[in-house]
């Protein structure tokens, strides 16, 4: 039995970080996966993956604010980090605050420097190493000697490409072997993006599905007899915080049944409440009530219809559940229907559509062209206020900005609202270090502050109440479109401007 170090992972993780070339990633992650010992395949695929086994370890950012003095040389292995991680996930109640400090300083202290910041980054979710779970899979695949196709298949079934890996490694039997079962979630479809409806639907040929967008909670429901499981997008079990779409799937004329939809909170009147309503009720089990919309089904009493249309599922949707937790949808070719149906929607207060090709099986876990998303794109124009330091291949930029909008009420004169790294290109990141440093005031830890002059334009999905910042808002999704030097930072939107999209029901 090979040992494998967590210096190995730890150095094909800064390998893949240093290119962008995706074959080189891949080989990279294939140098080590290619020598490493059948028990320790699901570990090592997930810290490749830059995530842990272990959901929670209650580790955050001030635990690992000083770190103890690395190890000269490379001893760890990745079992024995997982297995410290275990445990230390595993640790509750009093006096747990104390061992869990313990057990960290133990497992960062036989760390050398390298190990140590990887540790670091991973147990904050962190590591950015452009290491996509698409390079993961097809290095997977190259080393089993498998159908990247088949990994993909069962990591989206699995829902889990660690899992998938381990039956790779297993032999092709073992990856064929894993199917659509009722009572474990699949990783969902997803929607790539369009512009505006002509485009979206320019893509097809033959009439389309257009559904409406809501802005609620991604669910995926499964029901076998009277047990019932509700997973979210990211899989996590919520069955117990959403009792009234239990009670829903539980009155289906149908004893196996896999749903994919929304859970959205609405008003008396029966508008959509804001996105973080919908959020907070669905992490606890109290609350405004949600109701659950369903769009697609991905099995019914022994039937699995992953691989059918949509044509299909969407018939089986419409016989199986009633109207009331259906997502709205219209069926057409005409661009100019499609775009009435898209005003009727957003007048609704919903978040906009999606054209789905009615030929299409449902591709679970993946981003593809049978989906197309349109929502119509918010902008701001907005100040950076400071600028913090990348990590990983960002190391050595000013990368993540401070975002601050006129606000005559406020000390400073303006009030933040969230920070991006999203929608910079090198060249961007390159400029605005450059930019920055020569504004910069102060500097606290990573964080440099700058002068408020600098106007930049935001795209975002939302403004969602938030506590966290100073004008008790923040935007949702927020990405950097361009810099706007043709703007003095006296014309940047002001906060009031902020407020009238959170009280128009824009989420």
């Amino acid at each position: 039995m090979r040992v494998m170090l967590l210096a190995e992972v730890v150095a094909a993780s800064g390998a893949a970080a240093a290119t962008r070339s995706r074959k080189a990633k891949v080989e990279a992650l294939a140098q080590v996966l290619a020598q490493c010992d059948p028990d320790d395949v699901e570990v090592v695929v997930s810290y490749l993956a830059g995530t842990l086994r272990q959901r929670r370890t209650g580790v955050g950012w001030r635990s690992l604010q000083d770190l103890p003095e690395p190890a000269a040389e490379p001893t760890l292995t990745v079992a024995e980090v997982d297995h410290a991680l275990e445990g230390l996930s595993a640790l509750s109640g009093p006096g747990s605050t104390t061992a869990r400090r313990e057990m960290l300083a133990g497992l960062l202290g036989r760390a050398t420097a390298a190990e140590q910041a990887w540790l670091r980054a991973v147990l904050t979710g962190n590591v950015r190493q452009g290491a996509l779970e698409a390079a993961i899979q097809q290095a997977v695949a190259d080393v089993a000697g498998v159908s990247v196709t088949q990994v993909r298949r069962a990591a989206m079934l699995a829902g889990s490409t660690p899992t998938a890996a381990v039956a790779a490694f297993a032999g092709p039997e073992s990856l064929a072997a894993i199917g659509l079962e009722v009572g474990r979630a699949v990783q969902p479809m997803l929607a790539s993006s369009a512009p505006d409806v002509a485009t979206a639907l320019a893509a097809f040929a033959e009439p389309v599905a257009v559904d409406t967008k809501l802005d609620g909670i991604r669910i995926q429901v499964h029901r076998d007899g009277d047990d019932v499981l509700v997973a979210t997008r990211s899989l996590d079990d919520i069955t117990a915080r959403l009792p009234e779409v239990v009670d829903v799937v539980r009155s289906l004329p149908a004893e196996r049944v896999v749903l994919d939809g929304e859970a959205l909170a609405l008003d008396a009147s029966g508008r959509p409440l804001a996105f973080q309503d919908t959020a907070s009720r669905t992490a606890q089990a109290s609350g405004v009530a949600v109701t659950p919309y369903f769009f697609d089904v991905l099995h019914v009493d022994g039937t699995d219809l992953l691989d059918a249309p949509l044509s299909e599922r969407l018939a089986t949707l419409d016989r199986l559940v009633p109207a009331a937790h259906r997502v709205a949808r219209t069926t057409t070719a005409d661009v100019a229907e499609a775009e009435e149906f898209a005003r009727q929607v957003l007048a609704a207060g919903h978040e906009g559509v999606v054209v789905k090709d009615l030929s299409a099986p449902y591709a679970a876990g993946r981003r593809g062209a049978a989906w197309v998303k349109v929502k119509p794109r918010l902008t701001l124009d907005l100040v950076v206020l400071a600028v913090e330091w990348g990590s990983g291949r960002r190391s050595g930029w000013l990368s993540s900005i401070h975002l601050g909008a006129r606000d005559p009420s406020a000390p400073t004169g303006w009030t933040m609202l969230g920070k991006t790294f999203k929608g910079m290109t090198d060249e961007m990141l390159a400029w605005q270090t450059e930019r920055f440093l020569g504004l910069e005031t102060r500097r606290e830890g990573h964080v440099v502050f700058v002068r408020p002059e600098q106007v930049v334009e935001i795209a975002f999905d939302g403004i969602q109440r938030s506590s966290r910042y100073p004008g008790g808002m923040a935007l949702r999704f927020a990405r950097v479109l361009r810099y706007r030097d043709d703007k003095a930072p006296q014309e940047a939107d002001t906060i009031d401007t902020v407020r009238s999209y959170l009280a128009s029901h824009v989420h």
